[in-house]
């Protein structure tokens, strides 16, 4: 059985190749929509809003000086990003992944990880995104900044917190009623307990009416498919790494035990 510590080396090494797949797909797909957002920006008339339910002022990009240029930022910028991110992140899944060995059942190694990527992309990406979807440049009052953040990551926080303990209730239920039970209801309870949770948090109307509906599309769709990518590279890279590996041990194992005692 791998230990803790290969399986974040393998982890680092599936973030790694992940975050190249990710600046892919940001890079074609994401750009266009973030340089049309932009576009809206530069061109939109100055207005003042004072409340979070009203759509937010945007700014003029000229009137400031940039640290980085555009071009930078959507090329070598966003390389690092997805770089940084996607290995801190698939790190982070190798270490959880080596938590999850042997408390699923008897799943091996590759579909134990496969889940556990799975679980933590639902919880900690997907039904964030449903509750607060990513705005492009132009949307969002400037005054409201900390207070979106601070709930964001709240709701976050609660989400994978809620998905833990729904893991754990399928679990226990699996061992005594059989798998379809024990998924199903585990499934129903993480789903009942955000429902409630996503009604019961603040929401946030901040979106110009006249913003054009493709560009807030284009780049939520941009947003949704770089983080699917990232996440679903890290679990079919790092499940082939763990495959490779359970064959090198098999091999190496299987001359000892011809060997005469």
């Amino acid at each position: 059985m791998l230990s803790a510590r290969q399986l974040l080396v393998y982890g680092l090494i599936a973030g790694f190749v992940a975050g190249l797949l990710a600046f892919g797909v940001a890079r074609t797909v994401g750009e266009p929509s973030v340089n049309a957002a932009i576009a809206v920006e530069e061109g939109a008339p100055s207005t003042t809003h004072s409340h979070t339910s009203s759509p937010a002022a945007p700014h003029d990009h000229g009137d400031e000086d940039e640290l980085f240029s555009r071009g930078t930022q959507s090329t070598w910028g966003l390389l690092t990003a997805t770089q940084v991110f996607g290995t801190a992140l698939g790190g982070l899944a190798g270490l959880m992944s080596a938590l999850a060995m042997g408390r699923m059942g008897r799943l091996r190694s590759e579909v134990t990880t496969a889940v556990t990527v799975a679980v933590g992309f639902v919880a900690a990406y997907a039904v964030p995104f449903a509750k607060y979807p990513p705005n492009p440049p132009a949307v969002g009052d400037p005054d409201t900044i900390a207070e979106r953040t601070t709930t964001f990551f709240g709701f976050i926080a609660l989400s994978v917190v809620v998905a833990v303990a729904a893991v754990y209730l399928a679990t226990y239920l699996s061992r005594r009623h059989g798998g379809f039970v024990g998924v199903a209801a585990g499934s129903a309870a993480y789903g009942v307990v955000m429902l409630v949770a996503a009604r019961l948090m603040p929401t946030y109307h901040e979106v110009p009416h006249d913003f054009p509906a493709t560009t807030l599309y284009d780049f939520r769709f941009a947003s949704f498919a770089t983080q699917l990518t990232l996440w679903a590279g890290i679990a079919v890279v790092l499940g082939l790494l763990l495959v490779r590996a359970t064959r090198t041990a098999r091999t190496s194992v299987a001359p000892r035990e011809l060997q005469p005692a």
